[in-house]
């Protein structure tokens, strides 16, 4: 189709490598186009304000002839005739700001575009979306014109599939057309399927066919886009459930005496593993040691180096390494793990003998356990001993940590647990639980007969409940209990 026969649909003139604004191009004469007749003719030196033959100024009001030449910033309706039913000529503005007129997509043609089918500087059908033009006449121009706004590509090269390849590695986010012959529907296909969101056929170009197929190529591309980033969400989300599941305790209290439960809740949504750690295992000799410790701060950094202290533990404590000598080990592992100074972790261990009659328990700067036994007339948990505890790992660097001797008596029931168990608040106010609100809360449940994993599950329950909603801070309990008779 010519630029004749196209008549005032759409104005002829455009830039191979710019667009509407600015003066027009053919490609490679740096004149206006001569493939026919055009409505307006846009010369580079045309000055703001509209000539008419004779050089005499007119205002942009009165009409003028078809050959009166248009400021080069003035785009011109392809869906109507460039004078109005009185005359006039009309000057619509170039751009509309947002919800004040159509959509605007630039649209950016790669190619020679040997029949003139995209001389325009646009087109719109109706009242519909604006498609604005640019013009390349290869993939080297058209690297220049690919910036953030443009929202689709059109390929009209003679290596289509070649030069789609390359456009796709070029612009992965932006929307691709190919333009056949209409009877290459094989080569279509593929284009397609290397990676093209449509194909459009030489002899169909006109503006409302043009319109839309850019609008539904975007559409393709975003909806591509959005199902390819959900599904790599998805394959992320299982990929790290899948570590921390990994990366959680699994305690190795084989042929001990001792019942074990345990819960944890990160802090963090939607995470299996945050700052809080724990782990229990049982020497050879039949000492029984738990740990439980809290990393300062909240996210997968604080989570890293929580596991990298538990493990260091782990291999420590079956290195035969204790008490004061095992501590000042984990904190020059945390000196050399942790990504700044003025990280800290907060730690309990607990070495309990075989017997299960006596424990040794270590604190740096964190809370102290809650030792219950339950068949002790008129007994009540209590805190153990805290004020001889240290401080928290990578505080100071000659620290040391006294133990601190426990003795366990019949039936008897250790709790651990980090201070996000303790820190929720109680209903609407300013108010925290405690450690003497946790107190008072476990001696009730033991009063009703829970013990291990239900006692775990009350008391976390009760906890929420309390602060009216889950606890924000990572919760780790550990559980040991004795029972009378095993």
């Amino acid at each position: 189709m010519s630029a004749a026969q196209r008549g005032t649909d759409r104005p002829s003139a455009t830039d191979e490598t710019r667009g509407a604004e600015g003066p027009a191009a053919v490609p490679g004469s740096g004149t206006a186009s001569t493939a026919g007749p055009s409505p307006l003719s846009v010369p580079p030196s045309v000055p703001t304000s509209v000539a008419v033959p004779g050089s005499v100024p007119v205002p942009p009001s009165v009409p003028v002839p078809a050959s009166t030449a248009v400021p080069p910033s003035v785009p011109v309706p392809a869906s109507t005739a460039p004078y109005t039913e009185s005359g006039a000529l009309s000057l619509p503005r170039q751009r509309q700001d947002p919800g004040s007129g159509p959509a605007i997509f630039t649209l950016l043609v790669i190619g020679e575009d040997a029949t003139d089918a995209f001389t325009a500087p646009w087109f719109q059908e109706g009242g519909g979306p604006r498609i604005r033009i640019l013009r390349a006449r290869n993939l080297t121009a058209a690297g220049r014109l690919l910036t953030d706004d443009v929202h689709c590509i059109l390929l009209d090269l003679p290596d289509v599939l070649d030069g789609l390849r390359q456009v796709l590695r070029l612009a992965p986010g932006t929307a691709v057309l190919v333009l056949t012959d209409g009877a290459d529907d094989g080569r279509a296909a593929e284009a397609v399927r290397v990676g093209a969101q449509d194909h459009l056929a030489r002899h169909e170009v006109d503006a409302g066919t043009v319109t839309r197929a850019v609008r539904y190529a975007v559409e393709r591309k975003r909806a591509d886009l959005a199902h390819r980033q959900l599904t790599e969400t998805k394959l992320l989300a299982q990929e790290n459930s899948r570590l921390e599941r990994g990366l959680l305790p699994t305690p190795l209290l084989d042929g001990a005496s001792l019942r074990f439960a345990a819960r944890y809740r990160p802090g963090r949504s939607r995470a299996l593993l945050g700052g809080d750690f724990y782990d229990t295992v049982r020497a050879p000799d039949g000492t029984v040691h738990a740990m439980i410790g809290d990393v300062c701060g909240h996210g997968p950094d604080a989570a890293a180096l929580g596991v990298q202290l538990r493990i260091a533990w782990r291999a420590l404590t079956f290195a035969g390494l204790g008490g004061d000598a095992l501590l000042r080990t984990l904190q020059q592992v945390l000196e050399h793990e942790r990504s700044d100074d003025e990280i800290f972790a907060t730690l309990c261990t607990v070495d309990i003998a075989p017997d299960a009659r006596s424990a040794d328990l270590h604190l740096a700067g964190h809370p102290a356990p809650l030792l219950s036994t339950p068949g002790a007339p008129g007994s009540v948990p209590e805190l153990l001993p805290y004020t001889e505890g240290g401080p928290a790992l990578g505080l100071l660097p000659d620290a040391r940590w006294q133990r601190i001797p426990v003795r366990l008596r019949g039936e008897w029931s250790l709790m651990l647990y980090t201070d996000g168990l303790i820190e929720g608040r109680i209903g609407q106010g300013t108010q925290r639980l405690g450690q003497d609100g946790m107190v008072r809360m476990t001696a009730r449940l033991l009063a009703e007969g829970l013990r291990g994993e239900e006692l775990l599950d009350a008391t976390l329950t009760e906890a929420r409940e309390l602060n009216g909603g889950e606890l924000t801070d990572d919760v780790a309990v550990v559980l040991l209990e004795r029972p009378k008779r095993i």
